[in-house]
């Protein structure tokens, strides 16, 4: 029994100190930059919110394709009358009880509408061919983001260190000057201004740790990332050299083609277009067709004796009907409103589209300017780093100490 009780015991153990290690390898987890954008991209809320619009326009497409579709509607009515009312076989007023029993199923079907129908279903079929360049927009603009933001914070992180460096270098210079003064090599003044150069330094680590933390802490809320967890960054510089040809031209047009801004200019150009075309389609005569069938059960409650059966009724009762619709818009300040505003969006959409253009135009031109001969290539900004030039010692004459000339 206490064999059994130790097995137990220490089963628990293992398995407890295997949970412990495995929190910790969790807390200790090491982020880099693509993980960093791979958490961001599947926890923002944009891309949850981007989900939700592919499926409205899904639905959307799905209500224009059921748009050529007749619309079928039925009504079953049951009236149930007393009292005073008029007999309209005689048209005398009479004192009855009577129930009626109406029943009917009819359609209509839209046969032209100015091509607005038509017109729709392509605006529908493009926003839904859109939704999977709207996704990838959505995630570039946050990998961009989180990217911008992961270097603000990895380059804050790392001028701790630096700072870190330049107080001990200070301190240690401080020290010097102090065993020089002590020596009379060195003046007071000397000696209170490396301390006043320690005291800055100082200052800098401090600030540029509060820099660090709030750098960290945009990165978090860029990501998404729970506040109150760790999160250390780590990062890999690595230089790129520019070792072949580039065609700007050739760039410039991969980037049109394959941009989510660009795609998303040119549907807001498209969705801007169809709108107009479906406002002025309102303008137009409409022709509907609609048909139905009818028919009533009737039964008088206050004379007794035989009546006619309900089966009977029903089908003695039946009428069919056909109508043809004509309808012409001759004028509706709405409409034409609608139109103008419809065409107004569709030209400020186009403007949007060459903005968007030169905008990417811009980006390639600052990124792949061509370099001036001889010089050498930029250093990335993954990889920062302060020079430090030397400056020439000038020495410096202790106001305290006699010349030799007089010591002789």
């Amino acid at each position: 029994m206490a064999l059994g009780s130790l097995e137990v015991t220490a089963q628990v153990a293992t398995a407890t100190h295997t949970a412990v290690e495995a929190i910790g390898e969790t807390q200790a987890k090491i982020w880099g930059l693509d993980s960093c954008m791979a958490y961001a991209v599947e926890h923002a809320t944009d891309v949850k919110r981007e989900v939700v619009n592919a499926r409205q326009r899904k639905q959307d497409y799905q209500k224009a394709v059921t748009d050529f579709l007749p619309s079928v509607a039925g009504g079953v009515q049951g009236q149930y009358a007393w009292g005073r009312n008029i007999d309209p076989e005689t048209n005398t007023y009479n004192h009855v009880t009577t129930f009626n029993n109406y029943y009917q199923l009819y359609a209509s079907l839209n046969v032209f509408d100015g091509f607005a129908t038509i017109n729709a279903f392509k605006q529908a079929k493009l926003a839904r061919a859109y939704s999977t360049t709207a996704m990838q927009k959505v995630r570039d603009d946050k990998a961009i983001d989180v990217m911008q933001k992961f270097v603000d914070a990895a380059y804050a992180e790392a001028s701790i260190q630096i700072a870190s460096d330049k107080l001990a270098e200070s301190k240690r210079l401080l020290g010097k000057m102090q065993r020089l003064y002590e020596l009379g090599e060195k003046g007071r003044p000397d000696v209170v201004q490396m301390e006043s150069q320690v005291a800055e330094d100082e200052y800098n680590l401090t600030h540029q740790k509060h820099v660090a933390q709030q750098s960290l802490l945009t990165l978090k809320s860029a990501m998404n990332f729970p506040v109150e967890e760790e999160l250390r960054l780590v990062t890999n510089g690595k230089q790129v050299n520019e070792s072949f040809p580039i065609n700007h031209e050739t760039v410039y047009q991969n980037f049109l083609n394959a941009s989510p801004d660009v795609k998303s200019a040119e549907y807001e150009v498209e969705k801007a277009r169809y709108d107009y075309k479906i406002a002025k389609g309102r303008l137009l005569p409409s022709l509907s067709l609609s048909g139905g069938i009818s028919t009533n059960f009737y039964r008088n409650l206050s004379q007794g004796g035989q009546y006619e059966g309900f089966a009977s009724q029903f089908r003695n009762n039946r009428g069919e009907y056909l109508a043809l619709t004509l309808s012409i818009p001759i004028y509706d300040n709405v409409a034409w409103h609608s139109v103008k505003k419809a065409r107004n969006d569709w030209q400020l959409a186009q403007v949007n589209l060459e903005e968007t253009k030169r905008k990417l135009h811009r980006k390639k031109s600052t990124l792949l300017g061509k370099k001036p001969s001889g010089q050498k290539p930029p250093v990335p900004r993954t990889e920062r780093s302060y020079i430090q030039i030397p400056l020439p010692e000038t020495p410096r004459k202790n106001p305290f100490r006699q010349p030799d000339t007089i010591m002789k």
